[in-house]
């Protein structure tokens, strides 16, 4: 390569890296590069009448030379866009400021909540209009927690339903009065009494207490499962979300002995407990079908409870209370 071209390329070099450019110079081009950002061109050289417009390079150069050129200018270019894509990255659309994703996502295991399935058993009372499903829900929790208590029945009717209706401990009883002289078998002679014909929202408090009211009495009933020597067994079926669970409780005596017996129908895989004074029983399935239970009496009218599990209905027991008696 001839001294002339070097000359050439250090000049055009020089200014490549010069970090002040005088872009109002008269021949200069400017391009756009990618991603919209504007640089100015470095100086080319411009010829008029053979000559070239900038001082101090030759007048003449090989041809031979203009990639070697080019290829140092790519360089440079290359460089510079890499030092400012380091100093500035860009974003993706969905970003508005500079994220560090990790290498691999971990996979998160997925845990279902079972839904409330002990709900369904709704269409199986005999109540004017339905519940909403909180009232309903909130209801069966207070009856399971009163269910062992040895209050009369009056009274547990008012504590399941007291919460719903602050400050109304008087009205309360008297209703409840009126619901335990009137058989939910002859519901629609309440309904009459208390004009029961909008939604529960739409409801005067008056018929809201009553129609909770008759709600857990059924409830309560339902959820209870007394035996005695002339009645020595007891059904008992409740609705759940996976088909009908099915209770059979017998209350057995031989000779001087007496046994509980209880036996399930299970639409699902699940648990039955059957607890006593300091006594337990407990059996468990892996599919729907029969499972039974047994416990002996050793105390003269005790009281027994029985949970009911079910998995993948409901992560809470359902609870039901045997009293034996003599």
């Amino acid at each position: 390569m001839n001294s002339d071209s070097e000359s050439l390329r250090n000049h055009l070099l020089t200014w490549l890296l010069a970090n002040d450019v005088n872009t109002d110079e008269p021949n200069l081009v400017e391009f756009k590069e990618i991603d919209g950002v504007n640089h100015p061109l470095k100086p080319a050289t411009t010829f008029a009448s053979g000559k070239p417009e900038l001082g101090g390079i030759p007048q003449t150069f090989k041809l031979g030379d203009i990639p070697t050129v080019q290829d140092r200018f790519q360089a440079v270019l290359k460089r510079r866009l890499q030092t400012e894509i380091e100093n500035q990255p860009p974003l993706f659309p969905w970003e508005t400021q500079l994220m560090e994703y990790p290498d691999r996502l971990e996979e998160r295991s997925l845990t279902l909540v079972p839904a409330w399935g002990w709900k369904v058993q709704q269409s199986k009372l005999n109540l004017p209009i339905p519940l909403p499903e909180e009232v309903f829900r909130e209801l069966l929790e207070k009856c399971q927690v009163l269910l062992t208590s040895a209050l009369p029945l009056g009274a547990k009717l008012v504590q399941v339903v007291e919460s719903f209706f602050p400050q109304e401990s008087q009205v309360l009883n008297d209703i409840a009065g009126l619901v335990l002289r009137s058989p939910y078998r002859s519901v629609e002679v309440l309904d009459q009494k208390l004009n029961i014909e909008s939604d529960y929202p739409d409801l005067q408090p008056r018929q809201q207490m009553a129609l909770s009211l008759l709600a857990a009495k059924q409830l309560l009933e339902n959820l209870s499962l007394p035996v005695t020597p002339n009645s020595p067994v007891v059904e008992r079926q409740w609705l759940t979300s996976e088909g009908i669970l099915t209770l059979r409780v017998e209350y057995q005596t031989r000779g001087k002995q007496t046994q509980l017996h209880v036996q399930g129908n299970l639409p699902t895989k699940g648990i039955l407990t059957l607890r006593g004074e300091g006594t337990l029983a407990m059996a468990q399935s892996s599919s729907s079908g029969c499972l039974s239970v047994e416990l002996s009496c050793q105390e003269l009218n005790p009281t027994y409870t029985l949970e009911v599990e079910f998995p993948e209905v409901d992560q809470q027991p359902l609870l039901f209370v045997i009293n034996p008696t003599t």
